[in-house]
């Protein structure tokens, strides 16, 4: 089918359009037309991209479904997909219908919340489809603005200051990333994505103000996309408008956030960063491989003193990241398949992570781990899915979360030792928080009067749950049905950046001698 990326790209924001347009009024029948017009909407969008993983061929690593058309002042509209973004785009499609219906219970200016999400769900879509440097940008900035309304309106009590710092954090670092695409254009003379993943920037060694610059014009400019990726994933020391973002913003934006605008970074690195700035990411490898040890375990040890489950589970999610960013670094097989899975398992994880805390948020409007306890008592259908998406999100075997740390750290051990010692402590670690939080929400005799009356998980509960639970034993037993679509492109991006590192590495070291 011709155009299908692009249909699956604009069903949202064609709904967007026709609930702006059509719907009047603010009652409670414009209220659940408006969710039920975005849930058909996302439902319809993950059925259709159920296409593009019908026909795509793994064994093709270029891009397929290409769509090109001539655009604004001579731009190009490009879409595609490989076998590193294919599942992205599944992973988007899959999770915004269960975030819609985790919606239910809004019940403040609905319309413009379901707008802001079918919004925001084109404009990721986007991000992961885009071939053209200026099209990707937009998207990629584009998506900052429906998630800033989300949280800015819908959120909790601190959700202005949440979303200030939200908006300039990723904001500020996306500006120095366009420097570094102007320059690539006027370098390259071209906006195609393909054509610069094959042009070779110049890594000549030159001194800035007498520093030298090893690997030359290719490790500013990776260092300008990495200010923009590495704020989005977030890795530490730039992590901190994450927790305020998630404590503040609705179950359903949380949701979002961790499963998948988080993974714009990761795909952002493998995408940009090795690909066309090899021997920059050579260069820097070793601060990128620390930063993510460090992020590990501190950010594990911060989600130890959590008084709050929001900010317990962001601190968790800044530590997987961690993982992520140490496998894609690794450069190597295990290392790049490892991240990837991560990020696609992460976001089944950590998205029912958080609904698991709207659902008790919904009946007692705390997040509070003190104002809970003896759960199972009273709710144990409840116990037994945050049960296993805790043992999920510690990496138990069996689970997706195992695979991806795994992979993770096997490729990192191929590289450097220590950073994967360090890294496996944060296993441990993640061990401690989770249960610790498990044991102080749901375990115990059921004290306290205010959740002698909590009522279990409704029907429309359960069924938001079931396909996560699915996605996150089938991937743990049969990992296969990931690694099988993404290990031929991983191959080829290896290689290269192998092929590019072996040619690299002699010119920086003539520019040092």
């Amino acid at each position: 089918m011709d155009n299908l990326l692009s249909i699956v790209t604009f069903i949202p924001g064609a709904a967007a359009l026709i609930l702006l347009v059509f719907l009047r009024g603010d009652d409670a029948a414009a209220h659940r037309n408006a969710k039920w017009v975005a849930l058909i909407a996302t439902g319809m969008t993950f059925l259709v991209s159920l296409f593009i993983l019908a026909e795509f061929d793994p064994s093709n690593t270029g891009f397929q479904y290409v769509e090109e058309h001539s655009w604004l002042l001579g731009m190009q509209y490009k879409m595609g997909v490989d076998g590193i973004s294919v599942l992205f785009v599944m992973l988007t499609t899959f999770m915004m219908p269960l975030t819609i219906a985790a919606s239910w219970n809004i019940d403040k200016r609905v319309k413009e919340y379901m707008i802001a999400f079918l919004l925001l769900e084109t404009l990721m879509l986007g991000v992961f489809m885009a071939l053209d440097l200026v099209l990707f940008y937009l998207f990629f900035e584009a998506g900052l603005i429906p998630m800033f309304l989300i949280i800015g309106i819908w959120g909790g009590k601190e959700r202005i200051y949440a979303s200030f710092k939200f908006f300039l954090y990723t904001f500020l670092g996306s500006v120095l990333m366009l420097v570094a695409m102007v320059a690539m254009f006027a370098d390259a003379g071209t906006t195609d994505i393909p054509t610069l993943m094959n042009h070779q920037f110049s890594s000549d060694g030159f001194t800035i103000l007498g520093v030298p610059i090893v690997g030359g014009m290719q490790t500013l400019m990776f260092l300008a996309f990495f200010a923009s990726f590495a704020v989005k994933m977030p890795m530490w020391p730039v992590h901190t408008w994450l927790p305020d973002a998630h404590v503040q913003a609705p179950t359903a934006g949380s949701v979002v956030l961790a499963a998948i605008l988080l993974k714009m970074g990761g795909y952002g690195f493998l995408r940009f960063s090795l690909p066309m700035f090899p021997v920059g990411s050579d260069v820097l490898t070793p601060l990128v491989l620390w930063l993510s040890a460090i992020a590990i375990v501190y950010t594990s040890l911060v989600a130890l003193v959590q008084q709050d489950m929001k900010k317990l589970i962001a601190y968790s999610s800044v530590a997987h990241m961690g993982f992520v960013t140490m496998g894609i670094f690794a450069a190597n097989q295990q290392g790049v398949d490892g991240a990837i899975f991560q990020m696609i398992s992460h976001g089944f994880i950590s998205g029912a992570l958080f609904l698991c805390v709207g659902v008790i948020y919904d009946r007692m409007h705390t997040r509070e781990i003190d104002a809970y306890g003896g759960l199972v008592n009273r709710m144990p259908a409840y116990a037994l899915i945050f049960m296993f998406f805790t043992m999920a999100n510690v990496g138990l075997p069996g689970t997706s979360g195992f695979v991806g740390e795994f992979l993770t750290l096997m490729g990192v051990f191929q590289v450097n030792t220590w950073v994967a010692a360090v890294a496996t402590s944060g296993v441990i670690l993640s061990a401690a928080y989770a249960l610790w939080l498990y044991r102080r929400v749901v375990l115990g005799d059921l004290i306290k009067e205010s959740l002698k009356s909590i009522t279990d998980m409704t029907g429309r509960e359960r069924a938001i749950f079931t396909p996560l639970v699915v996605m996150t034993l089938l991937l743990g037993v049969y990992p296969a049905l990931v690694l099988d679509i993404i290990g031929p492109s991983v191959e080829v991006l290896v290689a290269n950046y192998n092929a590019a590192i072996g040619d690299g590495s002699l010119v920086a070291s003539a520019a040092s001698h």
